[in-house]
């Protein structure tokens, strides 16, 4: 490479960059705040230079016209902004699963440090569990590598600088988050139907039996009988919820199909 050449490559790095790294942090599994920073970047980099010889033919080549250069970097990174927030999404699904979850076992309480929303940030025990589980999950199944051909699928569905209408952006979002709210609460099917039957349970028997302290053993059953349920239907979720993954990912990116 010569001299000569470097403001033609670094433009159009700039410009890839634009998308491909704001996807890149924001995609589930891919961009979860217990990997190191240096490692995604690194890997948006690496991303980025695979990607660049693919679509380096619709960009532009210097700046001699600079407005619309920087027009097109912000539309890039909306671009980016828009697939990855919708991506995003997916993983609040598990959230949600846990939060009912923890609800309905009597666990809603208890509370841990979650890797996935930095150091800072705390959760649901449920919600962390399922989420670790989740992202592992992902990986296990080579959905990551989905996401990654994804990335550069995207500028088959939007060229550069094909920004979608501001009405197609929200009806995205609102569609994956809709879809992601109502596997969360599938996910979390059993655990509510339990929680209806034995609270009902419970007030009958209070009724029944004014003297048994009925409050003093519905805790201890309720995590005990809630573990139980868990182990036996935490593989049919995880199966859900990985279906529901590859779902997403194939209505993001049509040209995966």
């Amino acid at each position: 490479m010569t001299i000569r050449l470097l403001p033609e490559f670094a433009i159009a790095f700039m410009l890839v960059f634009a998308r491909v790294g704001t996807m890149m942090m924001l995609m589930p599994a891919i961009a979860e705040r217990s990997a190191p920073d240096r490692v995604r970047l690194s890997l948006a980099v690496l991303l980025t230079l695979i990607t660049l010889p693919i679509v380096r033919a619709g960009l532009p080549k210097t700046l001699d016209n600079l407005p619309p250069v920087v027009t097109l970097l912000i539309t890039e990174a909306l671009i980016g902004f828009t697939f990855g927030l919708a991506g995003r999404f997916v993983m609040s699904s598990l959230q949600t699963a846990g939060v009912l979850i923890s609800q309905q076992i009597g666990l809603s309480y208890t509370m841990i440090m979650d890797p996935t929303h930095g150091d800072r940030g705390q959760s649901a025990v449920m919600s962390s569990f399922f989420t670790m589980l989740g992202v592992g999950l992902i990986f296990a199944a080579n959905l990551h590598h989905v996401a990654l051909m994804g990335i550069v699928d995207s500028y088959k569905s939007l060229a550069p600088g094909e920004l979608p209408t501001s009405g197609d952006a929200v009806q995205l979002a609102i569609t994956v988050a809709n879809s992601a709210f109502s596997v969360g609460v599938q996910l979390s099917a059993p655990f509510l139907v339990f929680g209806l039957v034995f609270n009902v349970g419970l007030g009958v028997l209070s009724r029944m039996m004014p003297q048994l302290q009925v409050f003093f053993l519905a805790m201890p059953a309720t995590v005990l009988i809630g573990t139980i349920i868990l182990i036996f239907v935490l593989s049919l979720m995880m199966d859900g919820f990985l279906t529901h993954v590859a779902a997403v990912f194939r209505d993001l990116f049509p040209g995966l199909r």
